[in-house]
């Protein structure tokens, strides 16, 4: 989500005509340039809260033209027209993945929140159509603007030691949660390892927050062969070395059973990193034919794949030009200006 604001917005701050107002930035946060950054005033605790009372007072004072919720929730009878980025609705469509006492409370807010706005922005088609599914919404009230990758995320030349990973290593980023469906992975690199001499110390490398299913992933891994620990896990990593685990990595292996874009596809491509991921939900609409794409359920697919870019280097670097050139077409300067559209449009029509 800061990822989204800060280069959504950064980019949309540059275009001519528009100014951008972020509302109730911390002083301590740094945001991009030319955002003016309006301080809140008091608010009620909580994220409720601050939706509730501070976000719609400090807004009202600002007196914008146009309200964008970059993440799921909206202001409580807040400035209008009003906008909201819902990214993917898994937590709707899919509770079961998140058991979590205030589960059905979230889920309300985020209903509401999508049922209040004049229009919802989203990531993918995919997204579009789930949103569509979970609440009952027109199609026509929802836009599709994709995601794209930082321009920070870059080929090098040369990789550098991408922060003592072990080597070989595959990498996957994004919180550890059980829909991004690692067990086939780490599975999979269990057998490379006991039937490849060669890949005996292969690794998996997760970068993300751990949801809580970490744990359960090492029954897999602890009966495997090798002396290097077959499980390598980063937690949340700064930008400048998790672009080095992209750039030192044999691939990103990305088995998610569902995502509303995928963002690390994009920025593995960007970095000239092989991409093998699961044929499911918008994970088809990012990567294209740029990618190696896998049933999600398929263990010996999985297992093939990632010795094969690892033993074949002509299908390494096909993957990686092929993703390169793929990560090329979306950048947030594009995604600024549909989403410029979308406020036109809807400014339009409340005019």
């Amino acid at each position: 989500m800061r990822r989204y604001s800060r280069e959504l917005f950064g980019a949309m701050a540059a275009l001519p005509g528009v100014t951008v107002v972020a509302i109730g930035a911390p002083r301590s946060s740094v945001v991009p340039a030319a955002i003016e950054a309006v301080p809140a005033s008091w608010s009620l605790p909580t994220n409720a809260g601050w939706m509730l009372s501070g976000l719609p007072r400090a807004a009202a004072r600002a007196r914008l033209d146009l309200f964008h919720a970059p993440s799921y929730t909206t202001p409580f009878g807040g400035p209008r027209p009003l906008v909201v980025t819902i990214h993917d609705v898994s937590y709707e469509r899919h509770p079961e993945w998140y058991p979590y006492k205030r589960g059905p409370l979230r889920r309300a807010f985020y209903r509401r929140s999508a049922l209040a706005a004049d229009r919802i922005i989203t990531d993918s088609n995919f997204s579009k159509a789930e949103i569509v599914a979970a609440y009952g919404l027109r199609s026509d009230l929802i836009d599709v603007v994709p995601l794209a990758a930082a321009s920070s995320f870059t080929r090098s030349v040369e990789a550098e030691n991408a922060s003592a990973a072990p080597r070989p290593y595959v990498l996957h980023v994004g919180d550890i949660h059980p829909r991004r469906n690692l067990p086939i992975v780490v599975r999979a690199i269990a057998r490379i390892r006991a039937r490849n001499p060669a890949l005996r110390d292969l690794a998996l490398v997760l970068v993300g927050v751990d949801r809580g299913t970490a744990a359960s992933l090492a029954p897999f891994a602890s009966g495997a062969s090798g002396a290097e620990p077959l499980l390598v896990l980063k937690g949340a990593t700064p930008e400048p070395d998790l672009i080095e685990l992209y750039r030192g990595a044999a691939a990103l292996v990305y088995p998610s059973r569902y995502e509303g874009f995928g963002l690390p596809l994009l920025e593995a491509m960007s970095c000239g990193t092989p991409v093998i991921a699961a044929r499911s939900s918008s994970i088809p609409e990012v990567v294209g034919d740029a990618g190696a794409l896998l049933d999600p359920d398929d263990e010996a697919a999985w297992t093939d794949a990632i010795e094969r870019v690892i033993d074949d280097p002509a299908w390494a670097r096909s993957l990686a030009e092929a993703g390169t050139a793929r990560a090329s077409l979306f950048s947030w300067a594009r995604s600024a200006r549909e989403t410029l559209h979308v406020y036109r449009s809807l400014l339009e029509l409340a005019a």
